[in-house]
Parts: structure tokens; C-alpha cells; sequence
């Protein structure tokens, strides 16, 4: 199998370590709104907490406060896991620890519980994405299922009846099935894009159309397909883990799709216009408990033993993986041409 080059290059290595939050201007888990804010979110001490120029922690949003001086938005935050912007402005966080979206108005410093999932049989929350109308798709993991609120938080749409399943082909949102869904964001298109993770796939939700279509991935686990194209492919399995499959997902602006490979250890790329994939970082092989150096440039010898919530930002992949249960890196691979 054969690897594309392609022309990335580590930019920065960050390593985290026990009580780190905010590291040298970055967090481990953050997110870049469209407008290059960056949030961080600290999924088991179960708080959001938004960094300013100067690089400093201004304000949180927890059930308590955080930080000693630091304003907090009460919010019964339980392992919160996406962040989003809603078109009037307000964020709206997901959790996957109590299933409820928060919505978050921060000029008056002020939040109130937007859907509360489990009272609509949310098994377990996943990302909040806004989509063009102002409406916020909801991925349910375990639910195996794709939801889609107004922006009142009413719930007007829901793809997959609950029971694993998956289609190679286009298929109709009343006949879609999903297997474990880890991941789901909103592409430049205006399309949503899901990590079907137990389905080994990648799929896209085309609005307009109404049709789920699979864009990388055979149903099956593996490490095959680079250089060619993506829906050959296969991704990486370990059966014993609590959440198997990649289990990442992030796009750029050019509409070209980032999968975390996180059992193959390696980041993967779809390219939009040739749907060709290939490895853009990671060794294949990973070493437990290896930090990554910070004087490594080569994206191919990066040590990726868990990669999480990808994010991706003027022309840069923010890469965070779980060394430890209490330290990891973040890994700034930077797109050169």
C-alpha cells in the first residue's frame, strides 16, 4: 500500500500535562469558531472555557467556578464534547455526560438548557452542528442516529430508526442506517458529514437531495485503500475498546475531509475533488506513553497512540492525542500549498 505525498508539515508540538489547560496560547481539546475564537473543552473536569488574545483563560462555563478570577456561566456542563456557534451569535455546547445542549449567551454571561435529549431518548450526545438555516444536527452514538432541531430547539428530523445498520450506496434519509456515529460536522457545501465509526465509513447527509451517501469506507475494518479512492478504503478496529473505529472527523475549506485513523494511529485525507485518500500523518505503529518531540517536522513520524477531537483552522490541522490517562500532545500540522 502505498502512501500520496502530500505537502503538510508539523508546525508545533504541544505536550499536556497533568492540570494543563491553556499551554502556550493552546488548549488540548479546542475548537476555532469562524471568526478564529478559540474554545477549549475539558471533557472529565466537565467544563468550556473560552481563550482570549493575551492567551489567558477569560471566562468559563461550568456548573462551578473554575478558575480563581475567572467569571463563570453556571451551566451543568457533564462531559461536554462540541461547541458551535448559533446564527444570532449564542454557542451552543453538547454533552455527551447528561445528553442536554446548553445554550450559551455570553455577552450576558448568561445559560439555559436548550434540548434536554434524554427526555427524547438520547442515548448519548455527540457534536452540535448549525447548519445554514440556524437548525442543529445532534449525532447520537450508541442511538445510532442523526438528529436535527429548528433553532428553538424543537426536533424536526431524525434519520435512523435506532438500529445498526449501514448502505454502500446513496440512500434515502427514511431508509439511512448508522452503526455508532463518533463524529459529525458541517462541510463548506452546506452538507453535514457523519464518521459512521462501527460502519468503518464516512458518509454525507445532502440536504437538498434528502439522501445519505457514503464517501470513504467498505463497512469493513483494516488499513487499505491509499491512493486510491476512499470508498475502497478501510479503517483501523480494536473490538476490545469501549468506542471502536475512527473516531474523528474535520474538513477545510476547500471541502477536503480529515478522518482520526485512531486504531490505525495515523490521520487520513479524502481528497474533495479526486475522492482519493491517503496518509497525511502518523507511523501506523504507536508507542504508549510516548510523548511526541517537539523538534519533529515530518508528519509520517508522529507517534498517535489516540487521536480525539480534531479541529481545523487557517490552513492548520489541530491534531490532540491521549498519551496517558492524564497527558497528551497537541499536534499543529500546517498545510503548505
Amino acid at each position: 500500500m502505498g502512501r500520496l505525498t502530500v505537502d503538510w508539515r508539523v508546525e508545533r508540538i504541544v505536550n499536556f500535562g497533568p492540570g494543563d489547560f491553556c499551554k502556550e496560547g493552546l488548549v488540548h481539546f479546542g475548537f476555532h469558531d469562524p471568526e478564529g475564537r478559540l474554545y477549549g473543552l475539558e471533557h472529565q473536569k466537565h467544563f468550556l472555557g473560552f481563550v482570549g488574545e493575551d492567551n489567558k483563560v477569560e471566562w468559563t462555563v461550568a456548573a462551578k467556578t473554575v478558575f480563581d478570577g475567572v467569571p463563570n456561566i453556571r451551566a451543568e456542563l457533564e462531559f461536554p464534547i462540541y461547541i458551535d456557534t448559533m446564527s444570532d451569535g449564542a454557542l451552543v455546547v453538547s454533552n455527551f455526560g447528561n445528553n442536554r445542549l446548553y445554550r450559551i449567551d455570553v455577552e450576558r454571561m448568561e445559560a439555559r438548557l436548550f434540548v434536554d435529549g434524554s427526555n427524547l431518548g438520547i442515548e448519548n450526545a455527540g457534536n452540535c452542528v448549525v447548519d445554514g438555516e440556524g437548525c442543529i444536527w445532534l449525532n447520537d452514538v450508541r442511538g445510532c442516529k442523526v438528529w436535527r432541531f429548528d433553532p428553538t430547539g424543537n426536533p424536526i428530523l431524525t434519520l435512523g430508526d435506532g438500529t445498526p445498520g449501514f448502505q454502500s450506496g446513496p440512500t434515502g434519509f427514511d431508509q439511512a442506517r448508522f452503526n455508532w456515529i463518533y463524529d459529525l460536522r458541517r462541510g463548506p457545501d452546506g452538507n453535514i458529514y457523519v464518521l459512521d465509526s462501527k460502519n468503518f465509513a464516512v458518509r454525507m447527509i445532502d440536504i437538498n437531495s434528502r439522501r445519505v451517501i457514503t464517501l470513504a469506507g467498505t463497512g469493513k475494518n483494516g488499513y487499505e485503500g491509499d491512493g486510491r479512492d476512499a470508498r475502497s478504503s478501510s479503517f483501523g478496529s480494536d473490538p476490545k475498546a469501549r468506542f471502536d473505529g475512527p473516531i474523528s472527523l474535520s474538513l477545510d475549506e476547500d471541502g477536503n475531509i480529515y478522518i482520526g485513523d485512531r486504531f490505525n494511529h495515523v490521520v487520513r485525507m479524502i481528497h474533495r475533488e479526486t475522492g482519493v485518500i491517503t496518509t497525511i500523518a502518523g507511523e501506523h505503529r504507536s508507542i504508549d506513553g510516548k510523548s511526541n518531540n517537539p523538534q519533529v517536522t515530518n508528519p509520517l513520524k508522529l507517534n498517535l497512540p489516540e487521536i480525539s477531537s480534531m479541529d481545523y483552522h487557517d490552513r492548520r490541522l489541530f491534531v490532540p492525542t491521549d498519551i496517558t490517562k492524564s497527558t497528551g500532545d497537541l499536534i499543529v500540522l500546517r498545510k503548505q500549498s
